[in-house]
């Protein structure tokens, strides 16, 4: 079973939209561990770790969000494997 790792900022109107809670129910369901959080410049990241569709397909449902989100951009980059995430949260 190959597993991966990646660090997605998501940029635009991400913040105040319900973007952490949705990304989560997003990420959940395809099984996949990691974090979502809320940076100062108004952007989110998330990181996902967990099979390499599954990462993919939270990367394309980043690119849209929940429907109040305005998604202008979502930068992609490799993050090294953790074994000590387990599930999906939102940090504060």
């Amino acid at each position: 079973m190959s597993r991966c790792c990646a660090r997605l900022r998501v940029r635009g109107v991400v913040q105040g939209v319900g973007y952490r809670w949705s990304t989560l129910r997003a990420a959940e369901p395809l099984g996949l561990a990691g974090w979502v959080r809320n940076l100062p410049d108004g952007s989110v990241e998330i990181l996902a770790q967990g099979e390499p569709d599954a990462v993919a397909a939270l990367e394309r449902w980043a690119q849209a969000g929940p429907p109040s989100a305005r998604v202008t951009a979502v930068e992609r980059s490799p993050a090294p494997l953790d074994g000590s995430l387990t599930g999906f949260t939102i940090q504060r």
